[in-house]
């Protein structure tokens, strides 16, 4: 590790010093080592608190800034600092951007063309269809993958973008080495070896409500654009959104049925000006020009491509909706098959890609 990292480290480890005043101190200073060289006296000049100053001026900082470094190290955590080339340029950009950011995986993926997509931890299924299909095709086209690893649209969108070979990263509210929530532990491992997991928190740091408002700033801020798929009235995504805005990101909202809690956050903000994302050229016409030529054009013609079906597939598919489910008696009573004829078109159309069964023998049409 470098100096100024060190150094960035050190200040960031300062209690009671939040990101936009160290930002503001190290300018004043001309470097994070000169903050560092500032007599008791010197520091009193600055509106710090008297346990910053006391922190800085005893050297506890830049002892804090050792261990936190070993600990690292032990765990195989990278840590870049705003000041390394590494650091994502997109993230440089905005208001606060944070100070150092711990990594776990490959940090090279955060200098990838990104798109968050955020949603309602209780989601529904046509949330996570959607979801899905939004992340599968944009990763197929090279976009990384943004999102918090929370349960419901955001472990949906990690899935979808690694299912289909892409890479993904998740921004945690914990330390990067604390899996929150722990059910999405095999989650976490595939994005470590497919992409990246970083925090802005230290090392074995508790997932805090107050720390997820704060992270959420990093989820957009590496991205050129948001996506919100299913949000409640209060959801924590709406924040994400507002955030995306104030950093003069693109938003996108996927609509959703009126009469349902987890559209209201999406139909609000498409009421209040976010473009309505319909499929991913939604997306790609707000990238930047050199941004689409850095994609790759393999497969870009593969979304939404369907086999052709049969009269009796076509009836099944046609029973059902992307947003509720059917069992298999409900399928046998409407399409007058007998049931050996009925379980054949389900397994055809599962095989296409078409339909999937969820616990229960009840049945569902994939959004394509």
């Amino acid at each position: 590790m470098d100096e100024k990292t060190y150094h960035c480290l050190a200040l960031s480890l300062v209690p009671g010093l939040g990101t936009r005043r160290i930002h503001l101190l190290v300018k004043a200073c001309g470097s994070p080592a000169d903050v560092f060289r500032l007599s008791p006296a010197q520091l009193a000049r600055f509106q710090l608190s008297e346990e910053a100053r006391a922190f800085i001026a005893s050297g506890c900082a830049l002892k804090a800034g050792e261990e936190a470094v070993g600990q690292a190290e032990r765990q195989g955590i990278r840590i870049l600092s705003v000041l390394d080339e590494e650091y994502p340029h997109q993230l440089k950009e905005i208001f606060d951007p944070p100070l150092v950011l711990y990594c776990l995986g490959n940090p090279s993926v955060l200098r990838r063309p990104a798109i968050a997509v955020v949603g309602s931890r209780r989601c529904s299924l046509y949330g996570k269809e959607i979801t899905e299909k939004i992340t599968r095709e944009l990763s197929s086209l090279g976009i990384c993958i943004v999102s918090g690893l929370a349960r419901g649209i955001d472990a949906q969108a990690h899935r979808g973008a690694l299912e289909s070979g892409g890479t993904s990263v998740a921004v945690m509210g914990s330390g990067v080495d604390v899996i929150y929530p722990r059910e999405n532990r095999r989650l976490y491992q595939r994005i470590c070896e497919q992409g990246c997991v970083i925090s802005e928190f230290v090392c074995g740091s508790f997932p805090a409500p107050q720390n997820f408002p704060i992270r959420n700033r990093v989820i957009s801020g590496l991205c050129y654009g948001t996506v919100i798929v299913e949000a409640a009235e209060f959801s924590g995504s709406l924040i994400t959104a507002r955030l995306t805005l104030e950093q003069d990101r693109e938003l996108w909202a996927v609509p959703g049925n009126i009469t349902s809690k987890g559209s209201y956050g999406p139909n609000d903000l498409i009421k209040q000006g976010a473009k309505i994302l319909m499929d991913i050229q939604d997306v790609l016409e707000e990238l930047p020009p050199y941004v689409l030529g850095l994609l790759n054009e393999a497969g870009a013609a593969a979304p939404g491509f369907v086999e052709s079906l049969t009269r009796d597939e076509e009836k099944i598919v046609n029973f059902l909706a992307s947003d509720a489910s059917l069992h298999i008696d409900q399928l046998l009573n409407r399409s007058e098959l007998s049931l050996a004829q009925l379980n054949e078109v389900l397994l055809q159309l599962e095989m296409k890609g078409v339909i999937r069964q969820l616990p229960g023998r009840r049945f569902s049409r994939k959004v394509l």
